[in-house]
């Protein structure tokens, strides 16, 4: 591929994928003020861009089968807590923003969770078997993940176990 049009897809999927998560949030806020039929339209238009984002990501030739799709997640989580976060939460801190150094202390400690998951999952899928969890809970607060159960506080931020979000098979 052409190194401008690699470029310029690259960017667009960085759009796009921000396009959507921002949507998603404004359609989260939308919806708990009651606004059902507009975080739906928030919801919808955040789905066409993952539809774009997803399209970008292929074309870019960055989507490949299972164990090369865990390994680049395991890249990525890797990076976020060996290189991005501590170098955010660091500057953070020397710049005196409270808000910045608590959220990127929360994703910092999550992700390294999520590298462990992650890890995990590629070794059972070299063995051809399926990830074992049939229930992860997510803080909503700080992105704490666990298997099984939620613990009765999130032992990064404090949320209530009521608060962990599910996600079940």
């Amino acid at each position: 591929m052409h190194e401008m049009t690699k470029k310029f897809l690259e960017d667009a999927f960085a759009g796009e994928s921000m396009a959507h998560m921002k949507y998603m949030i404004f359609a989260e806020d939308a919806e708990q003020k009651g606004l059902t039929k507009l975080a739906n339209l928030w919801k919808a238009i955040a789905y066409a861009e993952f539809v774009h984002a997803k399209n970008h990501f292929k074309a870019l030739g960055k989507f490949g089968e299972v164990p090369a799709n865990l390994q680049s997640s395991i890249d990525g989580e890797t990076f976020e807590v060996n290189e991005m976060y501590p170098v955010y939460n660091n500057a953070a801190e020397f710049q005196g923003e409270k808000e910045a150094v608590r959220t990127t202390h929360y994703a910092l400690e999550a992700e390294k969770i999520h590298a462990g998951m992650y890890t995990k999952a590629l070794d059972l899928a070299k063995q051809g078997k399926d990830y074992d969890a049939d229930k992860i809970l997510i803080c909503p607060i700080c992105g704490y993940t666990v298997e099984g159960e939620a613990p009765d506080r999130c032992p990064i931020c404090g949320a209530p176990k009521e608060k962990f979000a599910e996600f079940s098979v």
